[in-house]
């Protein structure tokens, strides 16, 4: 079982607020991988919104994304491009 992680910054004005954990959340579950994100030490599961929101992920943070499973290299790179991509939101 495929076990990837990736460092990333959150770059968009308002970090993981509620809209942004909704996206990221669920794109999340789109995958059978495990997704996790890491933050100042604190881990939170990528599916749920409430622990996202509890990371207090705020612009300029960086946290690990971590992937378990069979698909966890396209998890992986989807949900970094979401981040990267500030969560879709104009800013």
């Amino acid at each position: 079982m495929a076990v990837l992680s990736q460092k990333i910054t959150l770059c968009n004005k308002l970090g993981l607020h509620a809209r942004a954990a909704t996206k990221l959340a669920q794109l999340s579950q789109k995958f059978s991988a495990k997704i996790t994100l890491e933050l100042a030490g604190k881990e939170a599961d990528a599916g749920s919104i409430m622990a996202l929101m509890l990371l207090a992920g705020a612009q300029g943070k960086v946290v690990n994304v971590t992937a378990k499973g069979v698909d966890a290299k396209l998890a992986l790179t989807e949900i970094c491009q979401l981040i990267c991509d500030k969560f879709d939101e104009a800013e």
